[in-house]
């Protein structure tokens, strides 16, 4: 779902105040006991711990109907306190909610504690619903265990709006912005010229550099670990080079400095101050919850580099949930294929499940917000080429402190050197 999930502007919190944390939560379903529901007719309420909307609120209805003990309720929280509390309640063996949410950048932290989650192999599942890149991260080490079920995936695609390009003499056909955005060099040279032939300077060539960043370090073989679970933000060239390229955007003066998933983002966007920005499927949902305000007309094309994956997340069922039968056969129902086709066309989640994107509903569907374009067709290719990265339990962290460095740059407190300086330390002190 909408990775607000991808980029936590909170690290882990060590044991105490973990556990402080798990003192201080409320509205939880748990108290621990890991009773399964065994009579289908008793009423009960199941409660869902996300860290954003999933889009799941007329699915929630449907299930009630169709099941008329059931009573669903949705907690939210801040994507790093959510995780955060996740792991205290684990910790202490109770407080958690019948389902809980792991985003895909917070799953290799919650492998290890694989046994205290019901293993979703033991109860129905087919692994096979989706590739091995998406269920590879939420499973136990010797691959015995599934703990997550996939919901969607961030195939990424291109945003840029039309208008503005057509101002500024750059093409608008999809094909053609594609062609010319074949690459990240080849977008911030665009941007070079967007700046340059605007005639409104006061929009920017994209919202934000940790934004950017995101999407340019996705679709490195290796980012933040290696194959072996080992840290090697220092010793990976592709990491640096990313972040090069868009510390030298942000000095060309390229980004809007507006940083993701804060209300200043969502003015940004309905106000027109960014011509681009890397669209990872669930970003769909945040147009449709933010048009510009001027009439502008947003098109999409193939993201520069070709496919990439940026953000998506699980369903889990703690053990130590209260209703962990009934949780289990929810988690199943929301992440089954007819359910994420429907999140798909009507929200704009791409859906995890490998055989919907060979579908017709899916491989052909267009978005009239994006001017009819193949939404489908280019998120589909995007997940057909990904090439999967090897995950660590604190890429999420590196990234945003990645990201508040770049951040630190656009502010004018530092310059590229030492900004790379600053976040080494930071992850130095993430990893430990």
């Amino acid at each position: 779902m909408p990775t607000f999930r991808t980029g936590p502007r909170t690290r882990l919190l060590g044991a105490a105040a973990a556990l402080t944390a798990l003192l201080a939560v409320t509205g939880c379903s748990s108290s621990g006991g890991s009773q399964a529901q065994d009579d289908p007719n008793e009423k009960i309420t199941l409660t869902v711990n996300l860290f954003s909307d999933f889009g799941y609120a007329d699915l929630y209805k449907q299930y009630e109907q169709q099941h008329p003990n059931i009573t669903i309720k949705e907690n939210r929280a801040d994507m790093g306190a959510h995780h955060q509390n996740l792991q205290a309640h684990l910790l202490a063996g109770s407080g958690t909610a019948d389902v809980e949410a792991i985003e895909i950048g917070q799953v290799a932290g919650f492998q290890a504690q694989a046994p205290k989650f019901v293993n979703f192999l033991e109860n129905g599942v087919d692994a096979a619903q989706w590739v091995p890149s998406k269920t590879a991260p939420a499973s136990s080490a010797d691959g015995k265990v599934l703990f997550g079920l996939g919901t969607d995936m961030g195939g990424m695609a291109l945003c840029y709006r039309s208008d503005l390009f057509k101002a500024a003499g750059l093409p608008t056909d999809r094909d053609q912005v594609s062609a010319l955005l074949s690459d990240w060099k080849a977008y911030a040279t665009a941007g070079k010229k967007f700046l340059a032939d605007s005639p409104n300077k006061d929009v920017r060539w994209f919202d934000s550099g940790g934004n950017l960043f995101s999407a340019v370090i996705a679709q490195a073989p290796t980012g933040f670990y290696d194959a072996t679970g080992k840290p090697v933000v220092n010793e990976n060239p592709a990491v640096r080079q990313a972040f090069d390229l868009v510390a030298g955007a942000i000095k060309d003066g390229e980004s809007a400095g507006i940083q993701a998933f804060t209300p200043a983002w969502d003015t940004g966007f309905q106000k027109s101050q960014f011509a681009t920005v890397a669209c990872p499927a669930w970003m769909s949902y945040q147009f449709k919850a933010n048009p510009p305000t001027d009439g502008g007309t947003w098109d999409m094309a193939r993201i520069p580099g070709g496919g990439g994956n940026w953000g998506g997340s699980y369903l889990s069922v703690p053990k130590s949930g209260k209703h962990t039968k009934a949780a289990t056969e929810l988690a199943k129902w929301l992440t089954a294929p007819e359910q994420e086709a429907k999140l798909f066309t009507e929200k704009g989640y791409f859906p995890s499940d490998q055989a919907l994107w060979s579908q017709p509903d899916i491989a052909n569907h267009t978005d009239p917000l994006f001017n009819n374009a193949p939404t489908g067709k280019i998120f589909s290719q995007s997940a057909k080429d990904l090439k999967p990265q090897p995950l660590g339990a604190h890429g999420a962290e590196i990234g945003t402190a990645l990201g508040n460095a770049l951040t630190s740059i656009e502010q004018g407190k530092t310059d590229a050197d030492g900004a790379w300086k600053k976040a080494l330390a930071d992850v130095g002190n993430i990893v430990g």
